[in-house]
């Protein structure tokens, strides 16, 4: 594509990526849309002033701090930052765009990106996972979509980087998104696709019903396709450039939804039947923006009152002629509005798939023509938790990097105390009890993961859960960890103690116990590497696998829990991850070959610990700190839980 992308930490946040380069290898069209904010950062102001244009060579973006509202440096600030990178790379201070994202109203802290120019120009590959993890702030994940199309016969490539989790509303794109492409087109023409890509989908999208001062959609395009130059968007090349941009746009602005702050959903409102193009955007939109629809969701709520409420605001606002008795309602699948009137016949069955993973909620409201999608997320507690947290901000001092407390002394007395007595119901719960943690290579390759490991098993084991370790691999990481985070932990074979036996004229491997048991006694936590022996090794493909060896130990020691810890955040089906499932159902799937091949050992090792008399097992996200603590001590956990 003749792009090439950079991400490293430069010290505007602690320890963790904070600034991104997007360079072009040849000078490049350039388009942007923009907040509309009266209060919009200085790097808006300048990207702002210098498009649509050609002859652009690169975006740098930081993260972690807005520069917003922070007096007439700002502008000086993210000027020399321009320069800085302009320099670095050996093109002129126009060429290079800015953006930011981040706290608002705290001094930026250009000398830290002025000093880490040079290297950042240095890390750049054709890779853009750095960019992408570079750019957010209080996202969860890396937002990336990609498109190809052909010209001339000729192929053009799109990519898109995006990040976005609150502030998240219309009147501009409400998010930071950068879209390169190889395409041969005008700045003018590249500025009006733009601004109809980001008209169907980021201008369709809400969180929070606020608008950032930073939100900026950027898109470069070089021409190093060789393609045949887009002179029309009414070709058929210019259709199809039109389109693909459209369709990264729309994938970014479902990220965003997906991932807003302390959301458990994602929300897709299709309305229909409108009179005009903008009454069914507004009333889409209206949906999707209301607190109390959001609120509703997130407890699963099969009614349509909030909707319709939400329907006749926004029409007597905007005045659009709505008549009440033409409204039909379906939310996934299932009528509940037909006519104005109630239509629900099963409400405890939508209520159980108001839960999963994404809500699709279609409305008609008469016989027009028109139509509009809108996307959002349900409201959750964690909302306020999480926008109460970030406003805890610290400057750290000359550094100038950003922190937050994350103290529980400075909370309120209310949270303390839910905090608290949560925390002791879980422990008063499991004390006690035997729970088998089985991970894998993941943990096993990083240092940093398997010291966080070895901390929430001190943890647990302080508490008085009693973890039992079964490793996937041989190496001596996390038992060094363990003996780091002060936890004595004791490596065992399957030949120490005859932990385990094939039992004669059966396929199946038996557990002894006592070994296990006796280091639980005087204090110890047993970390089981399975080898295979030379009786396992005779037996080939049907010996059983670390999977089913955990599952056998969790069933002869009585654990209440069996934890997989893994390289996925849980069990997906049909492309959607499932939060909890019956033993029954997922032997099924298992029977029926839907469950994904890498994850059918585990399966298999589930079901045998739920008919060996296992309570649940747990299917969990190994790459995401403190994920075990995360599963076992909140009510909702945060993988797939099979009962």
């Amino acid at each position: 594509m003749g792009f090439s992308f950079a991400g490293m930490a430069c010290g505007i946040k602690v320890k963790r990526r904070d600034l991104g380069l997007l360079l072009s290898e040849v000078p490049a069209s350039a388009a942007g849309c923009f907040s509309t904010s009266e209060t919009r950062a200085a790097s808006v102001r300048r990207s702002a002033s210098l498009l649509p244009r050609s002859g652009v060579r690169a975006v740098v973006v930081a993260s972690g701090n807005a520069n917003a509202m922070c007096g007439p440096r700002a502008a000086e600030d993210d000027e020399a930052v321009a320069q800085a990178v302009a320099r670095a790379v050996d093109v002129r201070a126009e060429e290079v765009l800015t953006a930011a994202t981040g706290v608002i109203g705290v001094p930026f802290p250009a000398a830290k990106v002025e000093a880490a120019a040079d290297g950042l120009a240095q890390a750049l590959v054709p890779d853009p996972t750095g960019f992408a993890e570079a750019i957010l702030t209080t996202d969860t994940t890396t937002k990336i979509a990609r498109r190809e199309i052909f010209v001339s016969g000729k192929r053009v490539r799109l990519l898109g980087v995006g990040k976005g989790s609150g502030m998240v509303h219309p009147n501009m794109a409400t998010v930071l998104a950068f879209i390169a492409s190889d395409a041969r087109i005008g700045p003018e023409l590249l500025s009006i696709a733009l601004r109809a890509a980001v008209d169907e989908s980021f201008q369709m999208l809400s969180v929070d019903r606020d608008t950032s001062t930073n939100d900026a959609v950027i898109a470069m395009a070089n021409g190093l396709s060789q393609a045949s130059a887009i002179e029309s968007l009414d070709s058929d090349a210019g259709k199809a450039f039109v389109r693909a941009l459209s369709e990264i746009c729309v994938e970014l602005a479902r990220a965003v939804a997906r991932d807003g702050e302390g959301a458990r959903r994602l929300v897709t409102v299709r309305l229909e039947g409108a009179s005009s193009r903008d009454d069914a955007r507004a009333l889409a939109r209206s949906v999707v923006e209301s607190n109390l629809v959001k609120a509703a969701l997130f407890g699963a709520d099969p009614g349509a009152g909030r909707i319709v409420a939400a329907l006749g605001a926004r029409a007597a606002e905007r005045k659009i002629e709505l008549d009440p008795t033409s409204i039909d309602v379906t939310m996934m699948g299932a009528a509940v509005l037909r006519g104005g009137a109630p239509a629900l016949a099963a409400p405890d069955a939508l209520r159980a798939r108001l839960r999963e993973d994404e809500i699709q909620i279609v409305i008609r409201v008469g016989s027009g023509e028109h139509a509009a999608t809108a996307w959002g997320c349900d409201l959750s507690y964690d909302y306020v938790r999480i926008n109460a947290d970030y406003a805890t901000v610290l400057a750290d001092g000359p550094s100038g990097a950003v922190r937050r407390d994350h103290r529980l002394e400075t909370k309120t007395p209310e949270l303390k105390t839910e905090v608290l007595v949560s925390a002791l119901r879980f422990i008063e719960r499991f004390a006690g009890t035997r729970a088998v943690i089985r991970y894998g290579q993941v943990t096993l390759g990083r240092r940093d993961l398997a010291l966080r490991l070895a901390e929430d098993v001190r943890l647990l084991s302080a508490v008085g859960l009693r973890p039992i370790l079964v490793q996937a691999g041989a190496s001596e990481l996390v038992v060094t960890s363990l003996a780091r985070a002060g936890v004595r932990a004791v490596g065992l074979s399957g030949a120490d103690g005859n932990l385990f036996r094939l039992d004669q004229g059966s396929e199946r491997l038996s557990v002894d116990p006592d070994v296990v048991e006796t280091l639980l006694a005087k204090g110890y936590i047993p970390v089981v590497v399975p080898e295979i022996t030379e009786e396992l090794e005779a037996r080939g493909p049907s010996a059983p696998g670390v999977d089913m060896v955990a599952a056998e130990i969790a069933v002869a020691c009585g654990a209440k829990k069996l934890i997989y810890l893994a390289e996925a955040p849980g069990l997906t089906f049909d492309g959607m991850l499932v939060s909890e499932i019956p033993g029954e159902e997922l032997a099924n799937r298992l029977e029926a070959g839907a469950v994904d091949e890498r994850a059918r050992p585990l399966a298999r090792g589930a079901m045998r610990a739920l008919r060996g008399g296992v309570d649940s097992v747990h299917f969990i996200d190994e790459r995401t700190p403190h994920v075990v603590v995360a599963e076992l001590f909140t009510e909702s956990g945060v993988g797939t839980m099979a009962r």
